[in-house]
């Protein structure tokens, strides 16, 4: 049982939060590099995410259909053969969803593992996120509230966002005057309107975090902001309301600030940007150093070798997955799986 169940899910974050590590949460758009994540992963003997944002899912159902449900299923299906082969356990995610691709997106997906529990199968997604940071508050727990409690029904975890992540992302962007940083006024307000549902859910609290490629020390982190919201949410309701959070926008981060932000219950780092790089460099480094290999330079045919699109993918697998592994060192996951086998 590789892909994680409710159950086993619950268990990896419980864990991670209490020893204060996370799981890299790595967006795929494709069979390779769900792959390469899958490789890493294991390893690294961490458990982690593997997430489709709806850009990626799009991608991955083919430029001539550009089907988001049908790209995250055929990823998530394939997941799930493969990961009965890797000594780790993987949850399948799909990340930023706004408002308007609710129901383009994330509700065919429920319905999806909704039909495949009718007949006696395991979930297909473990979580979904709902980002309703571009919508009022009330407005962002309103429709929150309603997924949540659909959520609950098929064992399925919720991850909402309070507050806004910077930068672009998918074509979600963020200007340059949007709150940046979550209060503790506001995650008050959700453990009120969603811890007595009774379902599970993760907080995407923002503290500064801005999506993109930043050098590092560019981007500005405050990690306190989610001690104090922490501080606020467990003064008010107790211990058991503490949030299980996610840290998004992560590129040009400092170790110091991401090891801050575990401190303070980070349990889910997002993981974009680095791992697109980590897969495209040596594809570029390949074409370089076999120009005339990869191109039919003056009439002549090239290199087989060279332009067979599995010899460059496979290089681009191996760097994605050692990043991966980087990112687990990052995040303290070295050796933590579950999983016994």
């Amino acid at each position: 049982m590789p892909v994680a169940d409710l159950t086993t899910y619950r268990r990896m974050l419980d864990r991670a939060r209490e020893n204060r590590f996370a799981y890299p949460a790595i967006n795929v758009s494709s069979l390779a590099t769900a792959n390469a994540v899958l490789r890493g992963l294991a390893e690294a003997r961490c458990d982690g995410i593997i997430q489709v944002s709806t850009g990626g899912a799009a991608f991955a159902s083919g430029t001539a259909l550009k089907d988001m449900p049908l790209g995250a299923i055929s990823i998530a299906e394939h997941v799930h053969r493969a990961a009965q082969r890797y000594p780790i356990y993987v949850a399948l995610h799909t990340d930023h969803c706004p408002a308007d691709k609710l129901d383009s997106f994330v509700l065919p997906l429920v319905a999806e593992t909704e039909r495949r529990r009718a007949a006696g199968l395991p979930n297909l997604f473990n979580s979904h996120m709902f980002d309703g940071s571009a919508l009022a508050l009330k407005d962002n727990l309103d429709t929150a509230t309603r997924l949540l409690e659909r959520f609950t029904a098929c064992e399925l975890i919720l991850e909402i966002e309070t507050g806004v992540v910077g930068g672009e992302e998918d074509g979600i962007k963020a200007d340059a005057s949007a709150k940046l940083y979550t209060t503790p006024e506001e995650t008050l307000e959700v453990a009120r309107r969603l811890n007595p549902l009774g379902g599970h859910y993760l907080l995407a609290a923002t503290f500064g975090n801005v999506h993109g490629v930043y050098k590092p020390g560019a981007v500005k982190l405050r990690p306190s902001v989610l001690k104090e919201c922490q501080d606020a949410v467990v003064t008010r309701y107790g211990e058991a309301a503490r949030f299980h959070l996610v840290f998004h926008g992560g590129s040009g981060s400092e170790l110091h600030e991401i090891r801050e932000a575990l401190d303070y219950g980070v349990v889910k780092m997002n993981i974009d940007t680095d791992t697109q790089y980590a897969f495209t460099r040596p594809i570029a480094g390949h074409m370089f150093s076999h120009y005339d290999g990869v191109l039919k330079v003056d009439g002549d045919m090239g290199d087989k070798k060279a332009y067979d699109p599995r010899t460059y993918l496979a290089l681009a697998e191996t760097a994605m997955a050692e990043r991966v592994k980087r990112a687990v060192s990052d995040l303290r996951g070295t050796n933590s799986t579950l999983f016994t086998g």
